[in-house]
């Protein structure tokens, strides 16, 4: 069965398009207007097809390359495309998708994660943090723990938003997963405040980093 021509595809996407969505959406720096629910139905029924997935990237356009990111297959990136994707997305959900759905998926992940790690782009470096982390929790050897507290402790403070994020987000993986360096991580988080006043919802664990770090250890010890 022949499967959707672009024309096609956008077509779709454009019967999404739902005006008070795109306000809502707008407010968190995403320009579009879709119910992602919606979205991945349709990715459902279009199937894995990476040659589509790379012209709606080509697009530029937010939705295409939503939908690209769900119905691509990420092993078929060569290592170029992966950074010249990386370094197009800067729409928030975009990235979100790119480094969870893409670069976290690829086999390149680790060659990424090394190449972007002391980018200038805070986008791009905040990648390589984001594959740090997954590496601190899965498969940490090799990696000098230490080392990279001590960067956190110099440069998570004045770090740009994504890129404070994703450091953030190795300190508590550190401290979760290495009980040898949790103190140090606990009195990291504590010095700097970083992400201490960020408003948690009921019943979600507050990303500021000793909360984190305390409350996942308490629930995995019982």
């Amino acid at each position: 069965m022949p499967g959707f021509t672009i024309p096609e595809a956008l077509a779709e996407l454009a019967a999404l398009e739902d005006p008070k969505m795109r306000a809502a959406n707008e407010k968190r720096g995403d320009d579009h207007g879709m119910n992602l629910s919606r979205l991945r139905a349709l990715a459902k029924r279009i199937k894995t097809d990476h040659d589509l997935a790379r012209e709606l990237w080509a697009t530029g356009e937010t939705p295409a390359r939503l939908l690209a990111l769900l119905i691509c297959t990420p092993r078929a990136f060569t290592a170029d495309e992966l950074d010249a994707m990386l370094r197009e997305t800067d729409v928030p959900k975009v990235n979100d998708w790119f480094v969870n759905y893409i670069a976290k998926k690829t086999p390149l992940a680790e060659e990424m994660r090394v190449r972007w790690f002391d980018d200038a782009d805070p986008t791009v470096a905040a990648a390589a943090w984001s594959l740090t982390s997954m590496r601190v929790a899965k498969s940490p050897e090799g990696l000098d723990l230490a080392h990279l507290l001590d960067l956190i402790e110099r440069d998570m403070k004045t770090a740009p938003p994504r890129l404070q994020w994703a450091m953030n987000e190795t300190l508590a993986q550190i401290g979760i997963f290495h009980p040898s360096l949790r103190e140090r991580a606990l009195s990291i988080g504590n010095s700097l405040q970083v992400l201490a006043d960020y408003p948690t919802s009921p019943g979600c664990t507050s990303p500021f980093a000793p909360i984190w770090i305390n409350e996942i250890v308490r629930r995995n010890e019982g």
